[in-house]
């Protein structure tokens, strides 16, 4: 590994826009250099201290339920070349695991969450940032399939988390980041040519900082 500054790249957008295929058209193309995805939703807060019936009122698409002071300290950590233990989130019992998982430093960090954009000082630490642009429609629609195949979770209970979470806290907090991007992607990992301006941007970085 480099003894450079790690290039940190922010990739941030709406519940199921496409991020985490843009994040892994990236990552294939760099896996074979040095690269790490730090992925937000893993940092959402422990939440050992409430009742089960109190988690599940929880309101994952707040900018109050991620633990970004966790975060950041692990993102310095990784900027000065040290290891983390990155948490591990419980999706059943709506709360932090007992498990973690063990990052190694790396040349290149791709941070990606729906609210990566929102918190200054995750941005401050941010050497390029992306915003993935998809329509509401396909958004609620992948969340759809998503939750009820991985989650257990039950038709109508998406839809309402949708209606009454998810679409009012997009429009109130997600939305308002596209200005902090310096790149706007629409329809996530199947913008092909925008994906690979990125990636021609990244090299470059890289190059000069004789990673590459």
């Amino acid at each position: 590994m480099s003894e450079q500054r790690p290039l940190v790249i922010g990739i941030a957008g709406g519940s199921c826009s496409g991020k985490t295929s843009v994040t892994r058209a990236i990552y294939d193309v760099f896996r074979n250099h040095s690269v790490v995805v730090i992925e937000q939703d893993y940092y959402y807060k422990n939440q050992d201290h409430l009742t089960f019936e109190e988690r599940l009122e929880t309101n994952y698409d707040h900018p109050l339920a991620f633990d970004n002071d966790l975060l950041i300290e692990h993102l310095n950590a990784l900027l000065q070349h040290k290891s983390i233990e990155k948490p591990v989130y419980d999706y059943v019992n709506h709360t932090r695991s007992k498990e973690s998982i063990h990052v190694e430093p790396k040349d290149v960090i791709i941070l990606e969450g729906i609210l990566v954009l929102e918190d200054k000082r995750l941005r401050d630490l941010m050497d390029i940032k992306l915003f993935v642009d998809t329509d509401s429609d396909l958004r609620i629609i992948r969340r759809m399939e998503r939750d009820i195949k991985e989650r257990g979770r039950t038709i109508e209970s998406v839809i309402e988390q949708y209606i009454t979470a998810v679409r009012p806290m997009h429009n109130l907090f997600i939305e308002p980041t596209k200005r902090y991007a310096d790149v706007i992607i629409p329809e996530g990992g199947e913008n092909e040519v925008a994906i690979d301006l990125m990636v021609t941007k990244i090299k470059t970085i890289l190059e000069t900082k004789s990673i590459v």
